[in-house]
């Protein structure tokens, strides 16, 4: 499979068309989607009409995606679509314009050759729900994450070189660590976010899954609309801490994943930068707030919904906790406000945070759906806190592959700059390419 950089040039240089790009992933989709359920829809008809389109277009050189099959999340508006969000609570209306990001990638040349499962509303850590269970490329008795672990799975497995998603507690970067992929959370405002109803109170960011960091650059310039993102540039003498402390009291770290982020460490410090282990604190305030927004964005997003009876019991309690949090006049901004200072305190002295991405493995792919909520909640927590802090900032994050953990899922990394460095975390982990090269694809389908 060609990376998405490689595809654009290609169809770009005329050695390859935009329908000859989108029949190859077609193909790669009906093997592989049976056993994975990444997909709710697989737009193959009008994959192809949309290819067809592109390759009559006369600026094929002008187009950063120029042909390039991509996944769109089911939870932005795409034209002659419905939004389902992963709900059978949902109305199955067509869509009469697209949102902006995927207005942009069609604009670059990009093709939809499907949209991504997720779960209810976007709101859980695994990806089930009335459409089924997705799986992990890697195993797949795991899960590949959620809420973009449809996305993640469908790049993970090489149906696709790119896919969109987006993270608002880290819907982006636990998918990414969960498959092995890289994927970036930008900054607040950075691009455009419009998701549900309020991004809940904007901790939500859409942005790429890639397996290069190239083509995740790449697909975040697009959706960005700043071409200077596309460049992979060079770092050198960054000041980087390294803290692997979990951002809530009493929660484990598996000692392999506190360990890829030392080494990871160690690997930049070999690389020139000046390295050391920084244990960040989190203030305790910093997680009610994050979860009261997690509360009150869900109940927002539901509000919207004419029929709410559809929705799993899960989904109905996070929903009555988020009512609980605006009748009492939340979220407030006070605790996010202690957090922001602390984070810059510590930024003082440093450029870039290392932490796991992950504190433990990637838990099994379940019917979590028919579960209770307060399971549902624990088992997120407990598996993938280390994303949902800067969220409540607005900071860039992004997941970066690590190596393999020994029970044969992959290890990841998260790096965190200041507000407007994405170029230097993508200039970061593109030297981590360079210094601990990756599968691409998880193994069976290399």
């Amino acid at each position: 499979m060609l990376t998405a950089v490689e595809t654009a040039a290609a169809v770009a240089g005329g050695s390859l068309t935009a329908r000859e790009a989108t029949e190859l992933a077609l193909a790669r989709i009906a093997e592989r989607e049976p056993k994975l359920n990444a997909l709710r829809v697989v737009r193959a008809e009008k994959a192809r009409s949309e290819a067809d389109a592109v390759d009559a277009r006369g600026d094929l050189a002008t187009l950063p995606l120029a042909g390039v099959p991509i996944i769109v999340k089911d939870n932005v508006a795409i034209t002659g679509e419905s939004t389902n969000s992963g709900s059978l609570a949902t109305p199955r209306t067509l869509q009469t314009e697209d949102h902006e990001v995927v207005r942009r990638m069609r604009e670059a040349g990009a093709v939809i050759v499907g949209i991504s499962n997720v779960p209810e509303l976007c709101v859980f850590g695994t990806t089930d729900s009335a459409e089924g269970i997705t799986r992990n490329p890697w195993d797949v008795s795991h899960t590949p994450g959620g809420s973009s672990g449809g996305s993640a799975a469908a790049v993970a497995s090489g149906m696709v070189a790119i896919a969109h998603g987006n993270d608002g507690m880290g819907s982006i970067r636990i998918p990414a660590a969960c498959t092995g992929l890289v994927g970036i959370k930008p900054g607040l405002g950075v691009v455009v976010s419009e998701l549900g109803n309020g991004s809940w109170f904007d901790m939500a960011e859409n942005g790429p899954l890639a397996t290069t960091v190239a083509d995740c650059a790449l697909m975040l310039s697009v959706l960005a609309g700043d071409p200077a993102l596309a460049e992979v540039g060079e770092v050198a003498g960054l000041r980087v801490g390294v803290s692997v402390k979990p951002p809530q009291v009493g929660l484990p770290v598996d000692r392999h994943w506190a360990a890829t982020a030392q080494v990871t460490g160690e690997l930049l410090a070999g690389a020139g930068h000046e390295v050391r282990r920084a244990e960040i604190r989190y203030p305790m305030r910093f997680g009610p707030a994050s979860l009261s927004r997690w509360f009150a964005g869900t109940q927002l997003d539901v509000s919207t919904l004419p029929d709410t009876s559809m929705l799993s019991k899960r989904t109905k309690r996070q929903a009555r906790w988020g009512r609980m949090v605006l009748a009492v006049g939340g979220p407030r901004d006070g605790a996010r406000e202690v957090w922001r200072r602390a984070a810059e305190k510590y930024f003082a002295d440093v450029d870039v945070l290392l932490t796991p991405t992950l504190a433990q493995p990637p838990i099994e792919a379940l019917a979590w759906s028919e579960r209770g909520w307060l399971a549902n909640v624990v088992s997120n927590v407990r598996y993938a806190p280390f994303a949902a802090p800067w969220n409540l900032l607005g900071w860039p994050a992004m997941a970066v592959p690590a190596g393999v953990h020994p029970g044969g899922l992959p290890l990841s990394v998260q790096l965190v700059a200041r507000p407007g460095a994405e170029g230097m975390l993508l200039a970061l982990a593109g030297q981590l390419e360079q210094l601990r090269p990756w599968s691409r694809v998880a193994p069976a389908y290399r």
